[in-house]
């Protein structure tokens, strides 16, 4: 069963950092992209960035780029998002997502489809 635990969420002052962890069990890791993406209040679920198995190949979202920095540790089954300079509409519940192209409702992004997610973690940015 594909477990997908994120962490590290929180409440910050624009322009502050934040590191968002993901752990990820159930299933074979480090063959699997892996990604995060973020929901807004009232907005659709968007994608923030995702990264290939081996770690080498990253995709971001526009808003994210130069800021958000994805990475992941196949040792120990983790993925994680670092968020800098932070601004207040990055205020979001970010989730940890699996590709899962085989998943009814899988959404697509940075040439994956992404069908597991985690509960989600909170990230405020107050001004």
């Amino acid at each position: 069963q594909v477990k997908l635990l994120e962490s590290g969420g929180g409440l910050v002052q624009v322009g502050e950092s934040l590191t968002l962890s993901c752990t990820a069990s159930g299933f074979v890791f480090d063959v699997n992209a892996m990604g995060w993406f973020r929901r807004a209040p009232g907005q659709e679920r968007e994608g923030v960035a995702c990264i290939g198995w081996s770690g080498i190949s990253t995709v971001y979202a526009d808003f994210a780029k130069g800021r958000f920095t994805i990475s992941r540790d196949n040792a120990n089954n983790k993925v994680y998002l670092q968020l800098t300079n932070m601004k207040p509409e990055d205020t979001a519940m970010y989730y940890c997502a699996k590709q899962g192209a085989d998943v009814p409702g899988a959404e697509y992004f940075g040439g994956h489809d992404f069908g597991y997610w985690g509960q989600g973690t909170q990230v405020t940015v107050s001004s």
